[in-house]
């Protein structure tokens, strides 16, 4: 099915694997061809994750990719990726997948303040409003078909909805929902993951046609609304109209890093009480890496018969007895070694001896 949709305060439907040198540069590679979209596509199958588009590259992940030096420290070379580690800090960088809000709900204008459309209104990221041409830039060529990626850091089903910025949009003027097209040029119906969620390659693939008519510089701003919660995601992609075929340029060279991950945690469980058919649990989530988080993941299988009857300080997720909990608004920035709980009673017989639970950043 293929439909347009307008832009509202409500869209219409609404263990971390490493990554070596030889993946950075199949990243680079993969940077190096960078295209974007158009019209409206429906894509068959399930789709899942946080992330940000790759193609064309979001502010956050062409940042990461610049700032990110051979000892895994962000070290950023372009001036605007600079500016906004000044303003937001590093720990924006190590989490370029994370530009969310929690009770977005697919909503646009009206709930995202003007000013701050590139951050989501996300004060974590607010480094990434700022107004300029230094942004790394990826190059198009207006009306052309071309292939979109979307990283998926993990697994959620949603809807893609993609802007552009109209016809004398100004680059170094702040971005307004007043310098965007009304209508999204291409909205993407729960499109297929590809690869594995909590990696760099993991992504949702689609393809287009841009709007005709465009050149110079631009903005193309994706809302991505998941299906099974109010958590909705914000990026914007700074491209120019130039004729080109989806080169990057502003980015320095990366080298080889030897370990671009973006930080680590662990979890643990502990039975908080029980009774004839049931029990509570609490989860201690704890930021086991060097570099500060702004987001975790827990999920794992109960045992047979049993199901989550209440949960709280989480956001969570349920497939039968696979349950996956994200961190609720207030407890997902943590700086290395600190910690945040989340409880939950289950309603079945037997326990769970459990004690150590999959966590991933995120």
């Amino acid at each position: 099915m293929i439909t347009s949709r307008s832009r509202s305060d409500t869209a219409p439907h609404s263990p971390l694997p490493t990554r070596t040198r030889a993946l950075f540069l199949v990243l680079v590679s993969l940077l190096a061809t960078i295209p974007a979209i158009g019209l409206v596509v429906t894509a068959g199958g399930d789709a899942e994750a946080h992330g940000t588009p790759m193609k064309p590259g979001s502010r956050t992940f062409l940042c990461w990719q610049d700032a990110l030096s051979d000892t895994g420290e962000i070290k950023p070379v372009n001036p605007a990726c600079r500016t906004a580690a000044q303003v937001s800090g590093t720990t924006a960088f190590y989490n370029w997948f994370s530009v969310l809000r929690s009770d977005g709900a697919g909503r646009t204008s009206g709930f995202v303040p003007d000013g701050q459309l590139c951050s989501g209104g996300n004060t974590n990221f607010t480094g990434f409003n700022t107004p300029g041409t230094d942004w790394p830039v990826t190059h198009l060529t207006s009306g052309a078909t071309v292939d979109f990626s979307y990283n998926a850091w993990a697994a959620h089903p949603g809807w893609f909805h993609v802007y552009i910025t109209k016809d004398g949009f100004d680059p170094t003027a702040t971005l307004t929902w007043d310098d965007m097209e009304e209508q999204p040029f291409l909205s993407v119906d729960h499109p297929p993951l590809n690869g594995s969620p909590g990696s760099v390659e993991a992504d949702y693939r689609w393809s287009g046609q841009l709007p005709d008519g465009k050149s110079g510089r631009h903005i193309i701003y994706m809302v991505w609304q998941r299906s099974d919660s109010a958590e909705t995601f914000y990026s914007c992609s700074d491209v120019v109209f130039d004729g080109g075929n989806g080169e990057v340029t502003g980015i320095k060279d990366p080298g080889n890093p030897a370990e671009p991950v973006p930080g680590e945690c662990s979890a643990t469980r502990r039975t908080t009480g029980s009774w004839n058919g049931g029990y509570q649990s609490e989860v201690t989530v704890t930021n086991s890496g060097d570099v500060p988080m702004l987001g975790w993941m827990v999920d794992w299988t109960l045992p047979d018969g049993q199901s989550v009857a209440s949960l709280w300080n989480g956001d969570a997720t349920y497939d039968g007895r696979n349950v996956m909990v994200h961190n609720a608004g207030h407890n997902g920035s943590l700086d290395p070694g600190e910690s945040a709980t989340f409880g939950y009673v289950v309603t079945g017989s037997g326990g769970d001896g459990t004690t150590t639970l999959p966590c991933r950043v995120g």
